[in-house]
């Protein structure tokens, strides 16, 4: 089963949850914070398309 291992947001209401949660101020911020989570990690990102990007580990 995968697992939600961080959230990058815009928004700090949109982001919630036992996750670690990352608030960044710029769209180009929010990508780079999330692709280099998703190096850190070995995780996938996934682009929620509302300032919101999940790293999700599916092993």
């Amino acid at each position: 089963m995968a697992k939600i291992v961080a959230v990058v947001a815009l928004k700090a209401e949109k982001a919630h949850g036992g996750a670690p949660v990352f608030i960044e101020e710029s769209k180009e911020m929010l990508e780079q914070t999330a692709f280099l989570l998703e190096k850190i990690l070995d995780a996938s990102a996934h682009d929620l398309k509302n300032g919101t990007i999940i790293l999700v580990d599916h092993r």
